[in-house]
């Protein structure tokens, strides 16, 4: 069964985020808190619509430029906190939003894909209605939701949970190959997470 998510101290992040990032980005976050209000009790197809709608109005920034390496993954408090990133951020700023929002873990994968428009190693995120439905896609180069069958540019190569990882062989499908903490990059991220929300005070979103 699904654990809750954590819930969010309002006042403490939007002073952190200030604190370290700037009085715009605290109306960024306060923004950010807006939508988890106002988005709360709808379908999952209108959260995934406010959250894609908001997080593709931020700035695409290669990482090396902005924080100096690579390939860093961002949590979304940095990426709100900076207005910016890559493809990996928008993603993983979108599956942490709505899985705050009670969108169910299994019906969400960040999935990896190969962009055919600009031929290179691409991320989204996928929502599955149900397991063996055709996901839409959440993405900030086509900012329009589609279903992955409309996406023909996008060919997947492997997508992950918070618990699972799947190699794709065809759109939209996947042959799960065991746990996402294969991945060295999804542990570092979940672990600097872990380190963000034990420096707020575990209170009820306000």
């Amino acid at each position: 069964m699904q654990s809750p998510p954590p819930k969010l101290n309002v006042s403490h992040i939007t002073q952190t985020i200030e604190s370290q990032y700037g009085e715009r980005a605290g109306k960024r976050i306060r923004a950010w808190f807006q939508i988890l209000t106002d988005a709360q009790h709808l379908a999952d197809t209108d959260k995934i619509l406010m959250v894609n709608n908001f997080f593709n109005l931020f700035h695409f920034v290669d990482d090396s430029k902005l924080w100096g390496q690579k390939n860093y993954w961002a949590t979304p408090m940095e990426f709100i906190g900076v207005s910016g990133g890559d493809c990996e951020d928008f993603s993983i700023a979108k599956y942490f939003t709505l899985l705050q929002l009670g969108v169910a873990e299994d019906k969400l994968r960040i999935t990896m894909v190969k962009a055919t428009s600009i031929n290179q190693y691409h991320m989204v995120l996928a929502y599955y209605e149900t397991p063996a439905s055709i996901p839409l896609v959440l993405d900030n180069l086509d900012k329009s939701i589609k279903p992955a069958t409309k996406r023909p540019d996008l060919l997947p190569v492997y997508s992950f949970n918070g618990r699972q990882l799947w190699l794709n062989k065809e759109k939209g499908r996947g042959v799960l190959a065991g746990s996402s903490s294969r991945l060295a990059k999804w542990n570092d991220l979940n672990h600097r997470l872990g380190v963000e929300r034990l420096k707020q005070p575990k209170v009820k979103l306000e």
